[in-house]
């Protein structure tokens, strides 16, 4: 079954495709099922450029436990940057993120 929720937030970055680098703008976040993976439901990001189209794309299909240890292991890597490093007002491990 199905979430049909998708979680849209805007990025700042870029992402390696298979010919180049895109500026990424937007990340979609959801639980689906997969279009390549082999698992029956997948969590899958989706980072896009929208003002350069659909092929302007990078996607991820991860299960859900590959989702749950990546999220940890983003949040431990920016819990270990030394301070100051961090843009200001960007607290780690606080409700100011």
């Amino acid at each position: 079954m199905c979430t049909y929720q998708t979680f849209k937030l805007a990025v700042a970055g870029s992402a390696k495709g298979t010919a180049t680098w895109i500026r990424v703008t937007e990340a979609s976040v959801y639980y689906d099922h997969p279009v390549h993976a082999t698992d029956e439901h997948t969590l899958n990001i989706d980072l896009r450029n929208p003002e350069r189209g659909p092929s302007a794309r990078i996607a991820l299909e991860l299960t859900a436990r590959a989702a749950y240890d990546l999220a940890q292991a983003i949040l431990t890597a920016l819990e270990s940057v030394p301070e100051g490093m961090l843009p200001p007002g960007l607290l780690i491990g606080t409700s100011q993120v």
